[in-house]
């Protein structure tokens, strides 16, 4: 009886988390560059000495997934986005570095490339990108940002660092940006490939996201039904024994 309870309440418990993960995809299905957060469970015995008492559910397998995002052309001259695998480096407001795939880039009043958020975008050598005013801005694919000024003259004035860590290094952060799990920070890759004028559309399937959606409304419903059966077996024994 003990075991039942425990099992069916955690996995309730868990289920419903997975649900607001769940809702966070379908949330973010318009988002630029966002990748689908994907959560499983599991049961762990819990054991007291060398007796094993019962199992509860854990959610344990937090994972995301990384397949790139629909490519959508939209023409502005500080809009970017990655062909394939890789990331933007982005400097946060405590000087460490977390990576998206966001490249809807704009400027700031002071001329410094920046995320929609104002967080600034990190260039190769490692500081800031400062864009020259009233200048003709272009991305080229190795991240060049090329300004044309007064005259025709074409001048390279950064380069975006572009990173390619190993996929199951990176942790994501509150925040929706993602970051290497030792706290390191990701070299750049000049294989990393840009296009200019687009931006990466989320990778959240919102079909599977929905399937998902009833599948885990289905199993709550279940285990709320193994507590309320439990009950009723506990109510049971419980007259029985009375009657002795």
């Amino acid at each position: 009886m003990d075991r039942l309870i425990y099992t069916a309440m955690t996995g309730a418990k868990h289920t419903l988390g997975q649900q607001g993960a769940v809702s966070h995809n379908l949330a973010n299905v318009d988002s630029t560059g966002f990748r689908t957060e994907m959560h499983k469970l599991r049961a762990v015995e819990v054991q007291t000495g060398t007796h094993r008492t019962r199992a509860f559910v854990v959610d344990a397998s937090v994972a995301n997934d990384f397949t790139p995002g629909p490519l959508k052309q939209t023409g502005r001259a500080f809009d970017a986005a990655i062909e394939g695998k890789g990331w933007f480096a982005v400097q946060m407001p405590d000087g460490s570095e977390a990576y998206t795939r966001d490249g809807s880039f704009d400027v700031s009043p002071n001329g410094v490339l920046q995320t929609r958020s104002g967080l600034p975008i990190v260039s190769a050598d490692g500081g800031p990108i400062a864009i020259p005013p009233n200048a003709e801005i272009t991305i080229g694919r190795d991240g060049s940002i090329s300004a044309v000024e007064a005259g025709g003259v074409v001048n390279v004035v950064a380069q975006l660092k572009r990173v390619n860590p190993p996929e199951p290094e990176l942790v994501r952060g509150d925040d929706g940006y993602f970051r290497l799990g030792d706290g390191e920070i990701a070299p750049i890759d000049e294989n990393v490939l840009v296009a200019g004028g687009f931006v990466e559309g989320s990778n959240v399937n919102v079909v599977d996201q929905m399937v998902t959606m009833i599948s885990l409304a289905r199993q709550f419903e279940m285990q709320t039904r193994m507590i309320q059966t439990a009950e009723t077996n506990d109510q049971a024994a419980s007259r029985i024994l009375g009657n002795r």
